[in-house]
């Protein structure tokens, strides 16, 4: 049984593909430019793009099984074209394809960030609406686009699940994440104030568990929000901070103000060649839903995502073992 991964080089991708391989698949992953993350793996790599047609009807064909990672990640404001390109029309060229090579089931991965946090005191659920309209921010819109494409994909005959991690976490994140830069950054005592806000996180190998327990066992057309635990970026600081000794920042910015200083933030961080974490679009996804169920994922795929500071310590374990931090 062949498995292909688009995303492979991605931190899910990363995982989900060790994963495959310790149960014995053929992996085959669509490789767009860094193939880093996957060397020394036993997996054929292929060369293509999403957003090319042609390289992803060379690559499902034979396959069974499709994960469908590839994505591009934003958390600013300005940005739409290239998100819509890839998260949208990249989905509707992937479902093109698993129909044109008849691949028996498409795992999609689309986002939390997908869906409709609104009103914020009424849990999230699989059933909440899409997140549409031009206030969310562009990537939300691109992830709630692509979902469409994958049902528009479903109506069509095509065996399709969809996945809805929340903020995830965990080990061989090699790039890394936005997620993976914060931990770093607090580790490193360079973050010099927290924003009053949090968010639901989750381990990547509890999501990677989960999706490929929804590979196996999940209805067509079924959507599953695979959660961990919320706490806020000081309660997250705390335990980094008993992880490594490393102080937590002792200012905590109120929202109104972090909003306010957002676009000053983002572009100083830019001019210094920088990735900014203190965006518009990341200040309202701290302050989104805190509610947010994975019940349907417990209680059709046994889905129990791991303790909060065992994933932070094991991603700080991680990046030392890389070198990235301190041993």
């Amino acid at each position: 049984m062949t498995t292909i991964v688009t995303g492979a080089s991605g931190h899910v991708g990363a995982n989900l593909v060790r994963s495959l391989i310790a149960q014995g698949r053929d992996v085959r992953v669509l490789v767009h430019r860094n193939s880093q993350p996957l060397e020394g793996l036993d997996v054929e790599r292929t060369r293509g793009d999403v957003c090319d047609p042609d390289s992803l009807t060379r690559t499902f064909q034979g396959a069974e099984v499709v994960y469908h990672l590839a994505a591009r990640v934003s958390i600013e404001m300005d940005n739409w074209p290239a998100l819509h390109a890839v998260n949208t029309i990249g989905t509707r060229n992937v479902v093109a394809a698993c129909i044109k090579c008849n691949v028996r089931r498409l795992v999609h991965f689309s986002s939390i960030d997908a869906v409709e946090q609104k009103p914020i005191n009424i849990p999230v659920n699989e059933s909440s609406p899409p997140a549409e309209g031009k206030h969310h921010p562009p990537y939300d819109r691109s992830k709630a686009a692509g979902e469409k494409e994958v049902w528009a994909g479903i109506a069509r005959g095509l065996d399709a699940v969809i996945i809805n991690p929340t903020a995830i976490i965990g080990p061989y994140d090699y790039q890394p994440s936005h997620q993976g830069q914060m931990l770093m950054s607090m580790a490193q005592r360079k973050l010099p104030a927290l924003v009053d806000g949090g968010f639901d996180w989750v381990d990547v190998r509890d999501v990677v568990s989960g999706a490929m327990q929804a590979e196996r066992m999940a209805p067509k057309g079924a959507k599953y929000i695979l959660g961990g635990h919320w706490a806020s970026l000081s309660e997250i600081a705390r335990i980094v901070e008993k992880a490594t000794g490393a102080a937590a920042p002792g200012f905590v910015c109120p929202l109104w103000l972090a909003s306010a200083g957002a676009p000053l933030a983002t572009a100083s961080e830019h001019l210094r060649g920088h990735r900014p974490l203190y965006t518009r679009a990341s200040i309202i996804a701290i302050n989104s839903n805190r509610f947010i169920s994975y019940a349907r994922a417990i209680t059709e795929l046994g889905y129990n995502p791991r303790p909060l500071e065992e994933t932070i310590s094991d991603t700080l374990r991680w990046f030392a073992d890389c070198g990235r931090l301190p041993g």
